[in-house]
């Protein structure tokens, strides 16, 4: 219905008016797409090497409530100083929760979220840590155990006091899961969301070695989060850094891209060497076409995880993105 409504306006306008001006306002139809990069606390050294100029969304993972309700993250003061000299038109969040959590860390969340009456305490402080330190917004990344019966109720309240204060809230969710405990309506909160189509296997699954992040896994993911009534405007695709080596099924490990381009400059062109798989270069530029075509950006875990080099996959995604005809930050000459 949309699109028939624009077609009869736009011809309405085209056939009504002959004012240059209206004319160019019409024919403005260039394409945009977001790419998000997170950047873990043990990646913070890297800042230097890090090309922000490439990215319209910086997460700063992970911040996590301490004992007394205050959220705790290294400092990341000289980050958001080079990210904004960079590029002043990126979006700052801090990503809290994570993956992983301690025992400890994991209780707290669940006291502050589980219990209706904690929940303003938590609330208060995210907002008051990001207008405190000038971000724009708050990625949500409780994840799988960590997904309890309060983070519906309150990712909602967070929502409406971030949209009070003008910021903006996102979420990180499995390609192809979603929680018992999110709801439509929390779904619908966030601005978008950013899909981890990566880990489809892993040191937890070590005898189905291959690929943990295929096009298949991509393409899987939009289609899953498409049919749980999420917009393509409101879907970022994830895609990794990273890869596992199944060389030796009883350790299996991770390593990074930046690793495997350091071994041979040639492995930057490959998916896998021997039982080490990963994304190389044409796969990312595969999987950023697909965004083009099927959702709103590519998300990537995690920036540190690069070569910093010609065969940059941070490179390639903005690179590709030029040269499907979509704004991104607009800045970078490369």
């Amino acid at each position: 219905m949309f699109k028939r409504l624009f077609f009869v306006c736009f011809l309405v306008l085209i056939s009504c008016s002959k004012d240059e001006n209206i004319e160019d306002e019409i024919i403005t139809t260039d394409k945009s797409a977001r790419i998000v990069g997170y950047l873990p606390s043990y990646r913070f050294d890297l800042n230097n090497n890090i090309e922000y100029c490439k990215l319209t969304h910086l997460n700063l993972a992970f911040a996590n409530p301490g004992s007394n309700g205050k959220l705790i993250i290294n400092d990341f003061n000289d980050i958001v100083v080079k990210a904004r000299n960079d590029n002043n038109n990126i979006k700052i969040y801090v990503s809290i929760g994570g993956g992983y959590l301690t025992d400890d860390q994991a209780s707290i969340w669940s006291n502050l979220i589980d219990i209706k009456e904690n929940r303003p305490t938590i609330v208060n402080e995210i907002v008051s840590f990001v207008e405190d330190n000038s971000l724009d917004g708050v990625d949500v990344d409780l994840e799988w155990q960590y997904v309890t019966p309060g983070y519906s109720p309150f990712v909602i309240e967070l929502k409406s006091a971030l949209s009070a204060k003008g910021k903006g809230m996102t979420a990180a969710l499995p390609g192809t899961t979603k929680f018992d405990n999110i709801t439509d309506e929390a779904l619908q909160t966030f601005d978008f969301i950013n899909l981890m189509a990566y880990d489809f296997t892993g040191p937890w699954n070590p005898t189905v070695s291959g690929q943990h992040s295929s096009y298949n896994n991509a393409n899987q993911s939009i289609n899953f989060w498409k049919n749980k009534g999420i917009s393509a405007n409101k879907l970022t695709l994830g895609v990794p850094f990273y890869g596992y080596d199944f060389s030796n099924s009883s350790n299996v490990t991770s390593f990074t891209f930046g690793q495997m381009v350091s071994l041979n400059s040639s492995y930057s062109e490959l998916d896998n060497v021997g039982l080490k798989f990963y994304n190389g270069r044409p796969t990312i530029k595969s999987k950023v076409k697909l965004a083009g075509e099927q959702v709103s950006g590519i998300m990537i875990w995690e920036l540190g995880q690069d070569s910093f080099s010609e065969y940059s996959l941070l490179k390639t995604i903005h690179n590709e993105y030029k040269n499907l005809g979509f704004k991104t930050t607009e800045l970078c000459l490369d």
